[in-house]
């Protein structure tokens, strides 16, 4: 099963363009990163840029509309996340509970949808979808 573990460090919906962890935090998290690694669990990781630095589509009105960050109306944002396919969602609970994650972050775990978990309608809107992930796979 794939999950995806999102980290939500609270007060990063209001950090300044270009705010970094700092290298302890890094060096720490690397550690953490490399057991994913090793123990064959990480599909994926990345650290995200501030919202301050990104934008928003929204489509309320039925047409886009384009919002530059930071987005004030926002409690929680996203700073990063970890793909991993482990054997249960207690396994996933279990890495998580290992992150050197400090006082003020939150990881969420989100199981990712997969083509069998939809029913047959929906498998056959989707037509090409596992041909599209293989692609991108291999690029």
């Amino acid at each position: 099963m794939r999950l995806m573990m999102l980290m939500i460090p609270r007060g990063y919906e209001a950090a300044a363009p270009g705010a970094m962890p700092s290298a302890e935090a890094v060096a720490a998290m690397m550690k953490y990163n490399e057991a994913l690694k090793e123990a064959g669990v990480l599909i994926t990781l990345d650290g995200l840029h501030p919202p301050s630095m990104g934008v928003r589509v929204s489509f309320e009105s039925g047409k886009p509309v384009v919002t530059d960050g930071p987005f004030t109306e926002s409690k929680e944002v996203i700073g990063g996340y970890w793909m991993i396919e482990v054997k249960s969602r207690d396994e996933a609970i279990a890495w998580a509970r290992r992150c050197p994650a400090s006082n003020n972050e939150t990881i969420e775990i989100r199981q990712v949808m997969e083509m069998s978990d939809f029913p047959p309608d929906v498998k056959e809107a989707a037509a090409g979808f596992s041909d599209m992930q293989r692609d991108l796979a291999n690029r």
